[in-house]
């Protein structure tokens, strides 16, 4: 008897175990057919829009509504153009060049600071260096005088003193950062200050001669 009784449980169990996946296939279905009807709406009501309305809903806001900071649309290298810029902010890799700026060129003219930053993106961009801007500064650090940029690796502090020029320097490279063009220097991936006279200099091809820095492309 208890025998029996099992198995007419077993048979039932079964047959509610089919019933369900039966159940649940027909929803699907019937999901699918659903959500391919009001798809179906959707498309013919976006076909009665006009294209123009079209691409006005989906281009993307500028991005000053996306708070994304963006190089003006025309930059001069004068003290007077940076002076109208607003005060700089970033990350990790902005301090790096910012860093970078200040004491490598913190007594340059806008021009000259635009054109060491330019020679530090221009390493970024380049498969010879490391591909991010702190990278790039701190490479060889460690050593003494065998890295790339004197001040990371002369055993000196490296303290920011002068917040003018602080300043100054993050807004050049907040501008850089942003898009700002890279004309001034050729292309050029090192420099020099023209109290010193590398071996390398003498290889190099010289691409200008910006303030109290030679620029040079690789030979």
């Amino acid at each position: 008897m208890f025998k029996f009784a099992g198995r007419r449980a077993l048979g039932a169990l079964v047959g509610f175990a089919c019933s369900l996946v039966v159940t649940t296939a027909q929803a699907d279905d019937v999901l699918a057919a659903r959500l391919g009807a009001l798809l179906g709406q959707e498309r013919a009501a976006i076909q009665e829009v006009p294209d123009v309305r079209v691409a006005a809903l989906t281009a993307l806001p500028p991005a000053s509504a996306r708070n994304i900071s963006t190089a003006p649309d025309v930059i001069t290298y004068d003290n007077a153009f940076l002076a109208s810029q607003p005060a700089a902010s970033g990350g990790e890799q902005w301090r790096c060049l910012a860093e970078a700026l200040y004491f490598e060129a913190r007594g340059e003219s806008a021009r000259g600071l635009f054109a060491v930053g330019e020679v530090i993106l221009n390493r970024v961009d380049s498969a010879r260096f490391p591909s991010t801007l702190c990278g790039v500064i701190n490479q060889g650090t460690g050593r003494q005088y065998a890295c790339q940029f004197t001040y990371t690796c002369d055993g000196n502090p490296e303290r920011i003193h002068e917040q003018g020029a602080w300043i100054r320097v993050g807004k050049v490279a907040r501008l850089l950062m942003d898009g700002a063009p890279r004309t001034l220097t050729d292309g050029a991936l090192y420099y020099h200050t023209r109290a010193v006279n590398p071996s390398w200099a003498r290889v190099f091809p010289r691409t200008t001669t910006i303030g109290a820095h030679h620029f040079y492309q690789q030979g």
